[in-house]
């Protein structure tokens, strides 16, 4: 639309090209002055004599403001321009009426809702500037109606896009949740004790085996601070003297041994990651000990087999001149050579049986518990010597291994664990099964026990506790070389109540289908 007004009396001019008005009257005088008038506003003028002529022309051109009469023939003015609401309610109307029609006013208003009056006889000046009124109210109501229509449009897209995006958030966050709960199922199946702390030490998030060791509820880790250094069966990631933690640093808790990793963050704190090692440090300090064993007992071969034939010529001339005819002043220098030289012997064959390797051909199918009650017997006088009381717990447990070097191990616990309870006593052999796919057999006694400084070094050849010319110390290194050629193991385990505990573990034999 392109309208402007101005009001210079009657040389008032209104350019409108898209304007269309409709002039109802029965007069044709009245619509002719009207139509001169209304040409001035360059408009799309059309006129009717009548209601019935203006619904026809309405129905079939468009049109923007409606002036019409109120007394005609046949609809009054009012009606017609109630149903022009009615049927197009954007059609501005304007009623042309006497000054004595005030019931016309009245109607008009309640009913048709009319634009505005034009009082008979009009001004010129009035008329067309009531009638740019109504024009510009009708591109207003129309500017109004596409606008409404434009923000119907934007809202139905606005709301398509917050329906898509709701459903992206919901998606995100239902893939947010199942991350998050895929990442805590992770966290929480490793099986090592795992923690996010501060660097004061504070607990962020932990995982089950973490709660599990420290022995708090999952829900109350947060928050949880080291005690006295430690998270409850968990040693603390602290440095000494710093709030730092450290990279890695193995520590010593109770009895067991932990790697603790701390892998900073840059803003602060670390993830902590503890993994015991007691088991991987106990399995390597065997396979040492076992090393050395294999070391020690090459070189006892070798020192046997050259003491030997010095040996039995010592012991050899020793009996001969014992034979001779001799004072005893020189008897009882011949007879303490034997002696040491049977000693000597005896030692040697040690060393021997130390470093010798059975064949296969000598193993079989052997019962612990057989093999314990015939060491038992061989002992048995020696036992009763004394007060001593030997408690037996002795089930079926099959291994394959040669009966004979086995059962010198058991002989081997039992000679030490006579010696340790001297003459009065409790010793106590058990045989049975042990983890899976393993037998064991074990010799305790109540006796003082093996110190724990020397606990470590009692497997080792020649050492050993017991007064001069009382043992070679070859007793438990040859069981543990026994027991090593075996598949087996030889351990000596800590007795709350006192005294020692050694027990050894084989290869259960197969089972036959």
């Amino acid at each position: 639309m392109d309208a402007h007004v101005h009001s210079d009396s009657a040389s008032t001019v209104i350019r409108n090209d898209q304007a269309s008005i409709l002039v109802v009257d029965d007069d044709e005088h009245v619509r002719r002055a009207l139509k001169r008038v209304l040409k001035r506003a360059r408009c799309q003028l059309h006129e009717a004599p009548d209601a019935d002529g203006a619904l026809a022309l309405l129905a079939v051109e468009p049109v923007h403001v409606i002036v019409s009469d109120y007394r005609m023939p046949g609809m009054s003015g009012v009606e017609f321009l109630r149903v022009v609401k009615e049927r197009w309610p954007r059609v501005q109307r304007v009623l042309l009426t006497g000054q004595a029609d005030t019931a016309a006013i009245e109607e008009a208003v309640n009913h048709s809702e009319i634009f505005r009056f034009i009082w008979k006889p009009w001004d010129d000046a009035h008329l067309l500037l009531t009638i740019q009124s109504a024009i510009d109210q009708y591109w207003l109501v129309e500017e109004n109606a596409r606008l409404s229509d434009l923000l119907t449009q934007r809202n139905a897209e606005l709301e398509l896009v917050n329906r898509e995006l709701e459903a992206k958030v919901e998606q995100r966050s239902k893939a947010l949740v199942r991350a998050a709960d895929e990442w805590r199922a992770c966290f929480d199946a490793i099986v090592d004790p795992l923690a996010i702390l501060r660097h004061d030490g504070e607990v962020v998030r932990a995982n089950t085996a973490f709660a599990r060791h420290a022995e708090v509820a999952l829900r109350s880790l947060r928050g949880m601070r080291p005690a006295a250094g430690t998270y409850g069966g968990l040693p603390g990631a602290e440095g000494p003297g710093s709030d730092e933690l450290l990279g890695t640093q193995e520590l010593q808790h109770g009895d067991r041994s932990w790697l603790v990793r701390a892998f900073p963050f840059a803003e602060g704190g670390a993830v902590v990651v503890w993994k015991d090692v007691t088991e991987e440090r106990e399995v390597t300090r065997r396979l040492l000990q076992a090393e050395k064993m294999a070391a020690v007992g090459q070189l006892a071969g070798g020192v046997a087999h050259e003491i030997n034939n010095p040996l039995g010529g010592i012991l050899a001339f020793a009996q001969l001149m014992l034979q001779d005819e001799r004072p005893e002043s020189d008897r009882e220098p011949l007879r303490l050579i034997q002696d040491a030289a049977v000693r000597a012997k005896r030692i040697v064959e040690s060393l021997l049986r130390f470093s010798r390797r059975p064949r296969d051909d000598e193993r079989g199918e052997v019962d612990l518990a057989r093999l314990a009650e015939d060491a038992l017997f061989l002992m048995q006088s020696q036992m009763k010597e004394g007060q001593v009381q030997v408690v037996r717990e002795l089930e079926p447990a099959f291994t394959i291994g040669n009966g004979n070097q086995i059962q010198q191990i058991i002989v081997n616990l039992l000679v030490n664990a006579m010696q340790a309870i001297g003459k009065k006593g409790r010793i106590m052999v058990s045989t049975g099964a042990g983890q899976p796919g393993r037998v064991q057999l074990s010799v305790s006694d109540d006796g003082p026990g093996v110190p724990a400084e020397i606990a470590g070094r009692i497997f080792e050849p020649f050492f050993t506790t017991k007064p001069e010319g009382q043992g070679t110390g070859l007793g438990l290194s040859i069981c543990y070389r026994i027991a090593d050629e075996h598949g087996g193991t030889i351990r000596q385990e800590v007795v709350p109540e006192g005294g020692a505990c050694f027990v050894v573990d084989f290869p259960a034999a197969p089972v036959n289908s």
